[in-house]
């Protein structure tokens, strides 16, 4: 019996070491790679900041947000490989179906901004979260206000 336990526990050990085995890599850090193009980063992560927010029960888009729109829809045109899914999010208030298709007009309105502004419609889609992607969470209006916008997430570069 004590041969088997001894058997068992070399067995485990070997399995525990190899398991644990430390891997090396040859491959440079993301940093070094030179396939990277630092204005096409700085676009995608411009946009990706980019946030257009909502009044209560409304999707139209206020002045306010003319000149990130204009910003990201010429960085769209400039590197016409970028797709960005614009994702529109709504507060707790309302039901599911309610939410879900206010959200969708937010996310229509810049869809139709960056049309209109020169971005190819191949480069851009649209999805509504309604109410179930909240920024903030909590009640009251300082969290609803957070919750009411438009994200923007580079899909493809």
């Amino acid at each position: 019996m004590k041969r088997y336990a001894l058997i068992v526990a070399l067995v485990m050990a070997l399995a525990a070491s190899i398991g644990c085995a430390k891997k090396t890599t040859t491959e440079p850090a993301y940093e070094q790679n030179t396939g990277v193009n630092p204005a096409l980063q700085s676009a995608v992560q411009t946009i990706t900041d980019s946030r257009v927010y909502f009044a209560f029960n409304k999707y139209n888009i206020e002045s306010q947000y003319d000149a990130v729109l204009k910003q990201d829809a010429d960085l769209m045109r400039q590197y016409p490989s970028i797709r960005v899914r614009i994702e529109g999010n709504c507060d707790e208030r309302g039901t599911q179906e309610y939410n879900l298709a206010l959200g969708e007009r937010r996310a229509r309105a810049v869809y139709d901004y960056f049309v209109a502004n020169g971005v190819n419609p191949n480069q851009l889609e649209m999805i509504s979260y309604g109410k179930e992607n909240p920024a903030v969470l909590g009640t009251g209006e300082a969290v609803w206000s957070k919750n009411r916008r438009d994200d923007f997430r580079v899909i493809a570069e």
